[in-house]
């Protein structure tokens, strides 16, 4: 079924409530020909670790807010829930949905295990946005995915923000891509779908030769990959780090 604005494909997104990235991220980096729609998942809860249980519980009533939309896959625009659930619990909530719905569904998380498996990356750096439980929970995650994460820098701002992720300023990753010293790493990833990730990346899209992602960057790319039923490839994704269509959509510095 064609959608005008969506020929080549059209992606349903679940954002949390008060998250402020995913969608303008979403509409700097989609490629022409793609389309994306939203869903909110609301929760009543007060602390950031109860909604985002609460998120996982009930992926599949966030769903049904996308109804009988054309939609070719589904992204679930939250990565600290990967953390609490973990990988066997995401992977069985995940695939679960994909089979009631009958397609691809992909979290943050999984399409940064998708990008990083595409690049035959193994040995890492992370740049955490976290603090407390969450910053506690990412690294032994990543580890479950069978990477080594050789270094860890913070990105957190402790102060009085609405949220503390999705106030912090792009310069903050930057400031804590900056602080890798590292020549020996596979990837870099940029955790978070609520930091702004593309402005650090558009300025280096290859840290001291490692490829710089973010979860939000992955999300997209292995969102495109799925509308369009290929094999994710070390060289799309390196496309899409160099590539020109979304970098002019950035405002400006």
């Amino acid at each position: 079924m064609s959608v005008e604005y969506a020929r080549k494909g059209l992606m349903g997104v679940l954002t949390p409530q008060a998250n402020t990235t995913v969608e303008p991220e979403y509409a700097v980096m989609t490629p022409p020909g793609y389309a994306f729609i939203n869903a909110r998942m609301l929760s009543p809860h007060k602390t950031i670790e109860e909604r985002l249980v609460d998120y996982f519980t009930n992926l599949d009533r966030f769903a049904r807010q996308f109804a009988n939309a054309p939609i070719g896959a589904m992204a679930f625009a939250c990565t600290g829930t990967s953390y609490l659930a973990g990988r066997e619990a995401e992977d069985k909530a995940l695939g679960d949905l994909s089979r009631s719905l009958g397609i691809p569904v992909i979290s943050a998380a999984t399409a940064v295990v998708i990008a990083l498996n595409a690049l035959g990356a193994r040995r890492i750096a992370l740049v955490s946005p976290y603090e407390g439980r969450l910053d506690a929970a990412c690294t032994p995650y990543w580890e479950s995915r069978g990477f080594d994460v050789a270094v860890k820098t913070s990105a957190a701002r402790p102060g009085e923000n609405f949220h503390p992720i999705y106030s912090l300023p792009s310069g903050a990753a930057r400031q804590a891509l900056d602080e890798i010293t590292d020549d020996k790493l596979d990837a870099i990833v940029m955790l978070g779908t609520g930091m702004p990730t593309l402005a650090p990346i558009a300025a280096t899209p290859f840290h001291r030769g490692a490829p710089v992602l973010s979860c939000m960057f992955a999300l997209i790319w292995a969102g495109t990959v799925l509308l369009d039923g290929v094999e994710p490839s070390a060289d799309s994704l390196r496309q899409w780090l160099t590539g020109d269509w979304w970098r002019g959509r950035l405002p400006p510095a």
